[in-house]
């Protein structure tokens, strides 16, 4: 390689590592959590498709989880996904937009805006393009006819709470409040999904596809609201 070209690249790459800068670090970061969610959903969904290891993984553990469930957390479990339906999220949205708007951060607005919905309807063709039908016992706790991979309420739960922990890493000085809110954003996901399960709503790989698929998406709205702000921004310096 020569000299010009070396210089070429080293510049190629300190551009796209730089904090600042349209095309910056956020740029990398959301390209390389985009290309790693789309490869996770790949695996899931071949496996899942060619009844592999996971297939009957995800059977034994719906089984498990059916024959051994109980009350109270079986109350609690219904608690839990009944406040992460499609009704209820489409409200705590709203309303997660409405205070994003009062703190004059209309770009997060745009951002809820896009990825929420936007995400859901990605998931309603995600069902219907793998038609996987639900885990089936002789005595289910919920009954659903609408198919079953990825998860809609893990996938909406990845949206509405990886989106308020990205607010909180992107906008607060303190690293201790970062580090809980990503904390508190994955023990939602993973409690909403394991409800689910529980359920015996989704298998595992449902609602592990739908944290993936989810991730995805929400890394390209984040990733393309950021790049026009700071697109608008360097226009308005110049």
């Amino acid at each position: 390689m020569s000299r010009i070209a070396y210089g070429k690249l080293i510049r190629f790459i300190e551009a796209r590592l730089s904090p600042g800068g349209e095309l910056g670090l956020h740029l990398t970061a959301g390209v390389a959590l985009l290309v790693t969610a789309v490869a996770v959903f790949r695996e899931i969904a071949e496996a899942v498709g060619e009844q592999d290891d996971i297939a009957r993984f995800d059977g034994h553990v719906a089984q498990w989880f059916n024959t051994h469930a109980f009350e109270p957390l079986t109350t609690i479990m219904f608690g839990i996904t009944h406040l992460h339906g499609i009704p209820a999220m489409s409200i705590a949205a709203a309303l997660l937009a409405l205070w994003f708007w009062r703190k004059g951060a209309p770009y997060w607005v745009l951002s809820v805006a896009v990825s929420v919905p936007g995400g859901m309807l990605l998931n309603v063709l995600l069902k219907y393009t793998y038609e996987r039908p639900r885990p089936a016992f002789d005595e289910p706790l919920l009954t659903l006819a609408t198919y079953s991979f990825p998860s809609g309420h893990t996938a909406a739960a990845t949206l509405f709470y990886g989106l308020l922990a990205s607010y909180v890493v992107t906008t607060s000085p303190s690293w201790r409040r970062r580090c809980l809110a990503v904390v508190a954003a994955c023990a939602m996901v993973l409690l909403v999904a394991f409800s689910r399960v529980y359920l015996g709503a989704h298998y595992v790989s449902d609602v592990l596809a739908a944290m993936a698929e989810s991730a995805g998406w929400l890394a390209i709205c984040i990733t393309a609201v950021s790049t026009l702000r700071r697109r608008r921004a360097a226009r308005r310096d110049q």
